[in-house]
């Protein structure tokens, strides 16, 4: 490395580390006591702010995770990242697939149970 590059990596670091310093020499005011009239509040208990802090959001986290994710193991389908994509569903579809019906087979389409379109000239 070059002296100037050097230099400019002691300058940077500097002014980083003063960044830091004076932040936290700002934030120190807020450190101060209840101001006069206002009640003192009681102290919280270690437990209790573990459990609102920490416990409570991991917990929905993985309250999320396993309503995400059961239906999808259930169905036996793979979750793991590049895995092959769930198959089409058509949901009200005809029971045996996507068959083609059979054509009706006298000229009175009327009559007939097979669905679909029909014109005539």
């Amino acid at each position: 490395m070059t002296n100037s590059r050097r230099f400019l990596r002691l300058i940077v670091t500097a002014a980083a580390s003063c960044l830091v310093a004076g932040a936290t020499l700002l934030a120190t005011p807020a450190s101060a006591d209840v101001p006069n009239g206002w009640s003192e509040p009681d102290p919280v208990n270690n437990f209790h702010a573990l459990l609102v802090v920490g416990l409570i959001p991991l917990g929905l986290a993985l309250l999320i995770a396993f309503f995400v994710y059961v239906p999808a193991f259930v169905k036996g389908e793979r979750i793991a990242p590049g895995a092959v994509g769930a198959e089409d569903e058509w949901f009200g579809g005809p029971r045996q697939g996507a068959a083609e019906l059979t054509a009706p087979s006298s000229d009175d389409a009327a009559d007939t149970e097979v669905g679909g379109a029909s014109g005539r000239w």
